[in-house]
């Protein structure tokens, strides 16, 4: 009533009609704003700021209003309509938002336990389905680069449709990507080598000692001396691997170096990827670089494949030799497509967790193929031949965790 007042009282001495106002020391004139704009023609009439910020005030609306109106209008209006939020109000807030949160957390850790799932179905049935297509076709530099032409189609596919975004490369990360493409080729085909020679489940025993290559080859090229605990773990790997080896019902020589010649090529392209250092560009992720060394490695294995082992895998030849065209077709379809499928969505997982916990899966991933090629084929396996096997992966474990120790910084009393 007191604000109505004062308007009104403003009114009359003429505000809007350039009139003056007398104030007295007791009652000095303030001017109020609307913080909420009329809009022409919906409400000509202006309206007070009830809120007691100073920003609420001074800013375009002229109303008159004494300073004593002014605070007693204050005190009936700010407590009603410029109340804080209660504590019951903030505490549902930050409920609502810790809910989110763990949401969002959980859809991520139930992404991530797919993605590992996912890796070990398609490693496993990589390695059924390639050792049963090496077991009646033994060409493994054909069948290496078929499983390469296959991992080619699905990146152009992928490119393509847009599922995934196409990289801008220029001509020096090719060149920088080279030799990584080099070393992945003649990894993979050691691989299927070795494979073809020996049982599935001794192969991946001995890559189990890809952590004594890594530390070497570092060790070698890149001066990075490992620390005690890291030396320690690559005991049980090396004397594990050794005892399976001695045990092994289908051990080979030729297996046997196929499947270390393997280790030191797949460590080689991880020391080569430090030692390069492959400038990337926004686009040039990780499963861009896997899509383009797949490429790479199809057309550096392909003459190869026609100088050693000619144009074997076709119809006529796989009739020729008694095979059933359509079963053998189907098969290598199958592990051509779960190898790339495999090695990308390792790259998947390696890009949400750190290089340490991928190390850890990796080697969850070799029990889980071990176990079940030993179970599908049925390969008799001794007490000793298993203990080996143990030691070796609990080795390989073991390195994994040690990785994580690091050295503490040296003080200035030290």
């Amino acid at each position: 009533m007191q604000c109505t007042a004062a308007l009104s009282h403003a009114g009359k001495v003429g505000v809007y009609g350039g009139g003056s106002v007398k104030s007295s020391p007791r009652s000095r004139p303030i001017f109020l704003l609307s913080n909420v704009p009329t809009r022409p023609n919906l409400n000509s009439k202006p309206r007070l700021s009830i809120c007691p910020s100073p920003r609420a005030g001074l800013r375009n609306w002229p109303l008159l209003a004494s300073a004593s109106n002014y605070e007693s209008y204050q005190k009936v209006t700010t407590r009603d309509v410029c109340a804080k939020p209660s504590a019951t109000q903030n505490d549902g807030a930050i409920q609502a938002d810790e809910a989110d949160n763990d949401s969002k957390k959980l859809t991520k850790t139930l992404l991530l336990g797919s993605l590992f799932g996912l890796w070990y179905l398609f490693n496993t049935f990589f390695n059924i389905y390639n050792k049963k297509v090496l077991k009646a076709f033994p060409c493994p530099i054909t069948i290496t680069n078929f499983q390469f032409a296959v991992g080619t189609v699905v990146v152009l596919l992928m490119w393509s449709t847009r599922l995934y975004k196409s990289p801008k490369v220029t001509s020096s990360q090719l060149l920088a990507v080279l030799p990584l493409a080099c070393v992945h080729t003649l990894g993979n085909l050691f691989t299927n080598m070795s494979l073809g020679k020996v049982a599935v489940s001794f192969t991946h025993t001995i890559k189990a000692m890809e952590p004594f290559f890594s530390v070497l080859l570092s060790a070698l090229f890149l001066g990075e001396v490992p620390n005690p605990w890291v030396v320690a773990s690559l005991a049980p790997i090396v004397g594990g691997v050794a005892l399976a080896s001695l045990t092994e019902a289908s051990f080979n020589w030729a297996g046997f170096w196929s499947a270390m010649a393997s280790n030191l090529t797949f460590q080689s392209r991880n020391v080569l990827s430090k030692k390069l250092m492959v400038k990337k560009e926004e686009s040039l992720d990780n499963i861009n670089l896997f899509s383009i060394i797949t490429i790479m490695s199809f057309f550096l294995l392909a003459p190869a494949t026609l100088f050693f082992e000619g144009v074997k895998f076709t119809p006529a030849y796989l009739q020729s030799v008694g095979l059933d065209v359509n079963v053998i077709a189907y098969r290598a379809l199958v592990a051509g497509i779960c190898f790339h499928a495999y090695q990308q969505v390792s790259y998947m997982i390696l890009q949400r967790v750190s290089p340490v916990t991928h190390s850890v899966g990796n080697c969850v991933k070799r029990v889980v193929v071990i176990v079940a090629s030993v179970l599908y084929f049925r390969i008799p396996v001794s007490s000793m031949n298993a203990l080996g096997t143990s030691i070796a992966l609990a080795g390989v474990f073991g390195y994994s965790r040690t990785k994580q120790l690091k050295p503490k910084p040296k003080t200035k009393a030290d």
